[in-house]
């Protein structure tokens, strides 16, 4: 996309150490903005994401038949699971159009496509009005939106790490990482902020579709502060060497040792801070809001309460992962979250009237949240070659995220239900997690002291 201002930010040259080229340093003014510009679309699109996960109860209720909640309910779980599904199929479309064309072309064209689906759920006709269509269409958004989120996530990591310093790119891509519980937060914030304004039953009538029409006025914004941004310096270098890959799909999936990476990375990181993420944020709502019946503005508080104390650890691990490598903190994350999971969720269950307490506990696994996910973008990035990096980076997080995260909530609640035990849904993360552990602990490299740069040095591949 051509740039759409004379403001768009600069970088500077100095020569590389062996002489090469050009190694662009970005100053610390222009390397916030691009943080900023970055962190808040995907900020935004976890937002038109989540709200739909957020409002799972109620949206249930509209576009599936009422005779059977129980059932409805898991349908809805179903649909929303498909938009995480979809997401590795986003991660090759998009990886492809990154690694081509460039990384802002890519994550401006998954703003506009998350956002556009998002606002169609709020104009989107009931089950009561247009019958089985409703679902159906649902459901077709809920492909788009996957599609989307799957390109956006990739784009914005790899974007933010080629503007970075090696030294600290683990803390400067975890404001990336925020960007997730952060949307989930906003969306509950605005969730929670509409219900008390419209009140209880306008909200559940009509008033459920606001967060989503909301979701045009964030989108304008946030594509008009990316379009002013410049592409990525390192991604701009390759280019212009005639480095860049062809066919990134196939250089990324038919290299047999990108390919080694890809399932070392997926099994040994990707898939575990999947469950845990989904665990410590969704599974816990779910949890607080249908099995312990606790009153959905009360466990939307309790959530969002915790979310917004884990965050800064985010940064913390972030940082920390500079100084001691990605892998400790990752795995450690996961081997707590396994150990973890049943005393916090047994400890929701004795202390389900006091809100203080939950929110300790939430936080808890927020905390492990923060662990396994603070540093993984900074690891993704150093993994794979910037060729294919997009691509490449794009499909272990999304099938780790979409199809094992992303399933959580519909298994574990399937599992419950199923089995009559309120914890045996626990048993999938806990599972899912330990794999992580024994697979990263043996396969796993530390590469956080990886200088991307040097691989411009290089001679070009034949």
């Amino acid at each position: 996309m051509a740039q759409t201002s004379p403001q768009t930010l600069a970088v500077n040259p100095t020569s590389l150490a062996d002489g090469g080229g050009q190694r662009e340093v970005v100053d610390s003014a222009t390397l916030w903005k691009v943080i900023f510009a970055s962190a808040g679309g995907t900020m935004i699109e976890w937002y038109d994401f989540y709200i739909f996960g957020s409002l799972a109860a109620i949206i249930s209720t509209h576009f599936f038949p009422k005779d059977n909640p129980t059932a409805g309910f898991l349908l809805t779980l179903g649909t929303f699971a498909t938009g995480f599904v979809v997401r590795p199929f986003g991660a090759l479309v998009f990886g492809r159009i990154g690694d081509i064309v460039g990384r802002k072309y890519a994550f401006l064209v998954t703003l506009l496509l998350m956002g556009g689906a998002t606002a169609v759920i709020g104009f989107l006709p009931t089950y009561e009005t247009i019958g089985l269509a409703a679902p159906l269409a649902l459901v077709l958004i809920r492909l788009v939106q996957g599609l989307a989120l799957g390109g956006e996530y990739g784009g914005a990591a790899v974007y933010v790490a080629e503007h970075a310093p090696d030294e600290k790119r683990g803390f400067y891509t975890s404001f990336i990482q925020i960007t997730a519980t952060l949307g989930l937060f906003v969306s509950l914030a605005v969730i929670l902020g509409t219900r008390l304004l419209l009140g209880e039953e306008d909200f559940k009538e009509w008033g459920w579709r606001v967060p989503f029409l909301l979701s045009v006025i964030l989108v304008a914004v946030s594509f008009y502060v990316r379009t002013r941004l410049k592409e990525s310096p390192i991604f701009s270098k390759l280019k212009a060497q005639g480095k860049t890959s062809a066919a990134p799909i196939k250089d990324s999936l038919g290299n047999k040792r990108n390919w080694k990476v890809i399932l070392i990375a997926l099994f040994g990181a990707t898939a575990g801070q999947g469950v845990v993420w989904y665990t410590g944020q969704f599974y816990a709502l779910y949890f607080l809001q249908n099995t312990l019946k606790v009153p959905f503005i009360t466990a939307t508080i309790v959530v969002a309460a915790a979310l917004a104390l884990g965050m800064p650890f985010f940064v913390f691990f972030g940082s920390l992962s500079d100084r001691i490598g990605r892998k400790k903190i990752m795995l450690a994350g996961n081997l707590l979250g396994a150990i973890g999971f049943f005393p916090v969720f047994w400890a929701m269950k004795q202390n389900a009237d006091s809100p203080v307490v939950l929110t300790a506990l939430v936080f808890v696994l927020v905390l492990f949240v923060t662990m396994v996910y603070g540093p993984i973008a900074a690891y993704l990035v150093e993994a794979f070659p910037a060729k294919v990096r997009y691509t490449s980076l794009s499909i272990p997080y999304h099938v780790g995220n979409g199809v094992f995260g992303g399933l959580l909530p519909l298994i574990a609640s399937s599992v419950t239900v199923a089995t009559g035990n309120i914890y045996a849904g626990l048993l999938y993360p806990i599972t899912v997690a330990l794999i992580t552990v024994v697979v990263g602990g043996i396969y796993l490299k530390e590469k956080s002291d990886v200088r991307l740069w040097d691989e411009l040095e290089r001679p070009r591949e034949s």
